[in-house]
């Protein structure tokens, strides 16, 4: 079952990225806004890849099941750039070395093998949709914002009960593939995906020095054993 696979194949992906310095400081309440603007300006660029990609490959027989439009980001993070960038921000955001590797990933699997979008629409909307809420509150207190302002990123006003929708979305995810083979890629590229957004992370903690090569060589060793079946 590819739902609980995922759970369990990317626990420590998971955890890793939590202890990231940006992440671990950002759950402690320390976050700048300068910072945080940066944060939702690489996502931006990254929600614009997958979810054109999700639309170009929306008939596509892995991908048509998770099919969500009501997960989408890309309209809320436009709200969120013009209060931190002002009315010209397409002018003014650009992305990041770290989120160019991670949109050109995107679009690369997009192109060769559409099924492993999975792993990172699986990383990125269940992530906001579970501990991106708690994000959220933190970051009202910690950065102070004018109410209704900076923070639409983690509003979903088109799902009314987050916790039925995730139990929806598992279901879903269990009807893309029973394929071990293709299971075990899909979690090898979620735990690349992690990595993905960990360089972004570390990129706005200064600690971006050598977590590209981190990455690679986290990816590589992880396709490996789904390749091998984990042996």
């Amino acid at each position: 079952m590819l739902a609980k696979e995922l759970k369990t194949g990317t626990k420590r992906s998971h955890t890793a990225a939590e202890n990231t310095k940006f992440v671990g400081s950002f759950l402690r309440g320390v976050v700048s806004e300068q910072n945080y603007r940066e944060l939702i300006k690489d996502f931006y660029f990254v929600y614009s890849a997958l979810e054109e990609e999700m639309e170009r490959l929306k008939h596509d027989k892995y991908l048509r099941f998770i099919y969500f439009t009501e997960l989408n980001r890309l309209s809320f993070l436009k709200w969120d750039l013009r209060y931190y960038y002002g009315p010209n921000w397409m002018m003014e955001v650009k992305p990041s070395e770290a989120c160019i590797q991670y949109v050109e990933r995107i679009h690369e699997v997009a192109d060769k093998d559409p099924y492993l979008l999975v792993g990172h629409h699986y990383t990125r909307y269940l992530g906001d949709l579970s501990g991106g809420q708690i994000l959220k509150g933190i970051a009202e207190k910690a950065l102070d914002l004018p109410k209704g302002e900076g923070l639409h990123f983690y509003d979903f006003p088109k799902i009314e009960d987050k916790k039925e929708f995730k139990t929806k979305y598992r279901e879903a995810l269990d009807l893309v593939t029973t394929d071990s083979h293709e299971i075990n890629d899909i979690i090898a590229e979620a735990n690349y995906a992690f990595r993905l957004n960990m360089y972004m992370f570390d990129g706005l903690s200064g600690d971006n020095k050598d977590a590209w090569n981190s990455a690679l060589k986290v990816f590589v060793k992880t396709m490996f054993g789904a390749l091998t079946g984990g042996k």
